[in-house]
């Protein structure tokens, strides 16, 4: 089994303040920068697991970069460069407290509260009769808050978000724009590969009075994919549909008697399913990008990050 990096710890010229999110690890340089290094942790049901996934912060990070190239007609995005195949280095951006979630199906969350009886996600209005991972008429967007460290994201409406003035009116109606419409290229990109995007978030910020798309997007992280094929057939016959996404983790831990919950014990991952997690990831890698993946040497993964960081701040 390859080697995983779980942990960095380094110490830049001009860093002003390191952020250990459940996957990224963010570096602050001079207010001006953001050095952000995608791990191979992996987190599900809002806990991070003991043991890291080997490539899953390449692929995380190469999957993102390439979408950030790809919608950069959109909106301007916080990139810069990817001076490793782990890193990306970009603008710091003033971040804005919601995530804007945009849903094309009905599954995953949203699909539980339907099937407990809710009609209404995040003051979205949700018809009668449909069934699990069935399309909705057209994408919706639910946001929720973004939540501080350790804490839940929750669910929030358009309204709530201006009337409380996390947002402006103003603003808020070019995010929702924004995220349609980066969902909207998304769903080409994945169609023209033989998948469905399902659902998504986007996280956004701003810099010099300019709106930035920040952070990841369209990674098996933060997106949930379908394969197209087959999609209808296992639709009519109410069978669960293949996805790409890590549900599938979850799935697991749930089968093991976990899902988050006070007094319940995270299981232990044998070596032969995080084979097959890291397997997963490079399988949607490998089809949402249409590229062989090229695995990294990682016999010393942190020595090469921290000397490729060095490398490009020493240029700046």
């Amino acid at each position: 089994m390859s080697k995983s990096a779980i942990e960095t710890n380094f110490n830049f010229p001009k860093q002003k303040s390191f952020y250990k999110g459940k996957v990224r690890d963010v570096y602050n340089i001079d207010d001006k920068l953001l050095v952000m290094i995608v791990s191979d942790r992996i987190s599900a049901y809002d806990h991070v697991l003991p043991i890291g996934i080997p490539y899953k912060g390449q692929v995380l990070n190469q999957i993102a970069a390439k979408f950030l190239n790809a919608t950069s007609d959109i909106v301007p995005n916080w990139k810069m460069a990817t001076p490793d195949p782990m890193v990306t280095i970009g603008h710091r951006c003033e971040p804005y407290p919601v995530e804007m979630i945009v849903r094309g199906y009905l599954t995953g969350s949203s699909w539980r509260s339907y099937k407990n009886g809710s009609r209404s996600i995040c003051g979205v209005s949700i018809p009668d009769g449909m069934k699990e991972h069935q399309k909705f008429e057209s994408p919706i967007l639910t946001p929720t808050t973004k939540a501080e460290q350790g804490e839940h994201d929750e669910d929030i409406s358009r309204e709530e978000i201006i009337s409380t003035g996390l947002v402006s009116e103003d603003e808020y109606i070019q995010l929702e724009r924004y995220s349609l419409e980066l969902f909207k290229r998304g769903t080409e990109i994945a169609a023209a590969k033989g998948l469905i995007l399902v659902d998504t978030k986007y996280e956004f910020g701003k810099k010099d009075g300019e709106i930035y798309l920040i952070d990841e997007i369209h990674t098996p992280d933060s997106s949930r994919y379908f394969y197209t094929d087959g999609y209808e057939e296992r639709q009519a016959k109410g069978e669960n549909q293949k996805q790409l996404s890590k549900e599938f983790v979850r799935e697991w831990l749930t089968v093991q008697g976990f899902q988050g919950l006070e007094g319940q014990i995270m299981p232990k991952m044998p070596e032969e399913f995080v084979k097959q997690v890291s397997d997963r990831y490079i399988e949607l890698y490998e089809i949402i990008i249409g590229e062989k993946f090229v695995k990294e040497d990682s016999s010393n993964v942190s020595e090469r990050v921290e000397r490729n960081i060095r490398m490009f701040l020493e240029r700046e």
